[in-house]
């Protein structure tokens, strides 16, 4: 007995110990496939010239985006699927062209309801299913489904943009058709753009404060981006914290949920550098690019706090970290005569048009364990590609009525070279609703002027214009006439992609 007991004693430890070891680096080899925390940065209204790192004329400091930068991969061809905001948030989420949806033009306002359909795949539900926790935090501007007070009565009186009366919006009702709708199990929002009202924080479907007030149009005569719309307005708004309060609420998101065994993903969309250009007292000055720069410089600070909260949290390593804008910078020639900055990079065209600076945006992407440090990419890629790329990073399949514009980017984000490009094609969509196609380097505008604020079209101007983007990024020699079959081709294809619901392989 006593030998059996020794045995035991000498040999079952050894066991027991050996399967602890086992189990041990079992645990280590699964931790290494965890997944990564995904985080998406979308500013708004900046242009691929406002980062210093990508341009060397830059009038603006951005240390913490230059830093990305040189630790991560830039893209020279990234481009928004609108170019205007409420169309681009709604195809970075569903992975679709948003002309696809109601939307055919324009952008929605504070009361309008909730665009995105119910039941449609957005990347939060697709990422929820690959075992992911998910945050909304930031500019929502997709709609929601306010409730009336009287449901027999209209919701408000007036047009959109000039609402009369809003007495019969209950602010103290649950706020539906936002992050939590669509796959979100965190939200804090600001309904719509920092200009436009209602002027609210909303956090899990629930106004954060009373709302009693009403605030009149603003302007501030010495800045041409300082101003806001009137409207109802929410005891704890104010217009000018926002960006701080904001960033505060996702370094708390970060800081809870990097504590957890399961991965995050946040939505980060912040307010800025859109108008009301409210840069904080200690970026005042900050750039050589006015009132708009310093509020440029107050995102690359915004930026600098995400990094810092993953770094302390020890996730920074494996958290892809994708910075981009959603839509180019609203920086009219004569901002770029006075500050001699180019916030769009000297592209033809801002924000609402069809011409490259419109939708041509920074794209910088960073996860220290995977994409190679200090690399530029051209490959020609869209932000209606996150939910294929967050599909093939987690190993889940679309199904074929989701993402239906959306290309699995991920090998372009390592640094995988192919032979073909990983887009067939992309569309652009003006604020007017013109569109354009880009497939390799010609682009084809289906129609006269910008297709938005820059230009409008004359009576002297060829039907269409097409475009050498090899020889000719500034758009400047319009080849519409003098290459027919190469119209023709491009105006098939762009058709092709509208009428039958989808432009990428299903």
């Amino acid at each position: 007995m006593y030998t059996y007991f020794n045995l035991f004693f000498k040999y079952g430890l050894a066991i027991v110990f050996s399967c602890q070891l086992l189990a041990c680096k079992s645990s280590q080899k699964e931790e290494k496939k965890r997944p990564p925390n995904i985080v998406y940065i979308l500013a708004d209204d900046m242009g691929y010239g406002d980062v210093a790192a990508l341009n060397h004329r830059a009038k603006i400091p951005t240390p913490h985006l230059d830093k990305l930068v040189e630790q991560g991969r830039s893209f020279t061809d990234a481009h928004t699927n609108s170019a205007v905001c409420t169309p681009t948030r709604y195809g970075v989420l569903t992975g679709r062209y948003c002309f696809r949806s109601r939307l055919k033009s324009g952008v929605l306002v504070g009361h309008e309801p909730a665009l995105i359909e119910k039941g449609r795949m957005t990347v939060g539900s697709l990422l929820k299913q690959a075992g992911y926790h998910t945050g909304a935090v930031g500019k929502w501007h997709l709609g929601l489904d306010w409730q009336a007070k009287d449901s027999t009565q209209a919701l408000f009186e007036g047009n959109l943009w000039d609402m009369s009366s809003t007495e019969n919006v209950d602010y103290t009702a649950l706020v539906k058709g936002g992050p939590a709708d669509y796959g979100f199990d965190y939200e804090y929002i600001i309904p719509a753009s920092l200009d436009i009202a209602p002027y609210v924080y909303i956090e899990n479907q629930k106004v954060t404060a009373a709302v009693n007030r009403h605030v009149d149009f603003w302007k501030d005569t010495t800045s041409r981006g300082a101003w806001y719309r009137h409207g109802d307005i929410a005891e704890d708004f104010d217009h000018s914290d926002v960006l701080p309060q904001l960033t505060r609420k996702a370094v708390t998101y970060i800081h809870d949920q990097a504590k957890q065994k399961e991965p995050f993903f946040l939505y980060f969309p912040l307010t800025a550098p859109h108008t009301p250009w409210l840069p904080s007292e200690e970026f005042q000055g900050k750039s050589q690019a006015g009132v708009y720069g310093d509020f440029v410089a107050m995102v690359d600070h915004t930026v600098g706090q995400v990094i810092q909260a993953l770094k302390e949290n020890g996730v920074l390593e494996n958290t892809l970290v994708i910075f981009t804008s959603d839509n180019g910078a609203h920086w009219l020639p004569s901002d770029i005569e006075t500050f001699n900055h180019e916030a769009n990079h000297g592209r033809s065209g801002m924000k609402s048009d069809v011409w490259d600076g419109g939708h041509r945006v920074p794209f910088i992407v960073h996860w220290p364990e995977r994409v190679p440090a200090a690399t530029i990419s051209d490959e020609v890629i869209c932000t209606t590609d996150l939910m294929a790329t967050c599909a093939a990073l987690t190993g889940l399949e679309m199904p074929h009525d989701a993402g239906e514009d959306s290309y699995n980017v991920l090998p372009a984000f390592l640094g995988q070279t192919a032979d073909q490009p990983i887009r067939e094609a992309t569309i652009h969509h003006g604020i007017d609703g013109m569109f354009a196609i880009r497939k390799g380097k010609w682009k084809f505008i289906d129609g006269k002027g910008s297709g938005g604020w820059s230009a409008k079209p004359t009576d002297e101007e060829p039907a269409g214009q097409l475009y050498d983007m090899e020889s000719d990024p500034l758009e400047k020699n319009n080849l519409y006439e003098g290459q027919p079959d190469k119209v023709k081709e491009l105006k098939t294809l762009l058709e092709k992609y509208k009428s039958q619901g989808y432009s990428r392989s299903i």
